[in-house]
């Protein structure tokens, strides 16, 4: 488990190989320019190490980039609509990354149990979380992120049952810690030994008495929750 906050910036894996920022950047301008060459010069950089990062990256991810002979222009190179895909699951991800960016997330790391459309039930050391996916299968390793600001903070003898709610996520623990702001208060919970964060007003944390050491149960979406995996 960790827990982030500030600036992130996407990374997808697959096969231990890092799919990355500048990677987009590269494949972006062989799109715009139908070349590698021109894409390494306009970027400023070697041809020869670009050609061998494509080679990398094909290596993990599949075919990238296409190289084709003839026409007006002598031949060139453009994007495989894999290359398109795996771009655009890039950009998806650093727009949910940079939306929470400032919002202190809980990550946990778990396994596909099963898939049910956009929504797949993970596997976790805590027990089965359900989230939002971009692609994912049974038996894929993911982390689970989970912003702050969707969890919500509840006296066990308020909990819900689960199929009269829509936040399908539920766990309980107790407060190891908080820290309080002006008007907002950060609560941090204790999940056998996993630690969550939830942002919770003064006035509600005032009406529950949360105080430390406090058993308490916390909720969250199934939407709230995204899964980034080692595609």
């Amino acid at each position: 488990m960790d827990e982030t906050s500030g600036q992130g910036r996407a990374t997808l894996v697959r096969n231990g190989v890092e799919f990355a920022e500048r990677d987009v950047v590269l494949l972006r301008e062989i799109g715009e320019t139908g070349s590698v060459a021109r894409a390494s010069s306009n970027l400023g950089r070697s041809r020869a190490r670009d050609l061998s990062r494509i080679e990398t990256l094909e290596s993990a991810f599949g075919d990238l980039v296409e190289r084709y002979r003839g026409g007006s222009d002598g031949g060139g190179s453009r994007l495989t609509k894999n290359a398109i895909q795996l771009v655009n699951q890039y950009e998806r991800l650093q727009v949910v990354l940079s939306a929470t960016a400032r919002v202190p997330e809980t990550v946990l790391e778990g396994t596909v149990e099963t898939v049910t459309g956009e929504l797949a039930d993970v596997t976790t050391g805590i027990g089965t979380v359900r989230g939002l996916h971009d692609g994912a299968e049974p038996g894929d390793h993911v982390q689970i992120r989970i912003g702050a600001d969707s969890i919500t903070v509840l006296e066990p003898a308020a909990d819900p049952d689960p199929d009269s709610t829509s936040a399908r996520n539920r766990l309980s623990g107790t407060i190891d810690g908080i820290d309080r702001g002006k008007t907002v208060f950060t609560v941090r919970v204790d999940v056998d030994g996993t630690g969550f964060r939830a942002l919770v007003t003064k006035d509600s944390a005032d009406r529950l008495a949360l105080v430390e050491g406090r058993d308490v149960v916390i909720t969250w979406k199934a939407t709230a929750t995204w899964l980034a995996h080692e595609i």
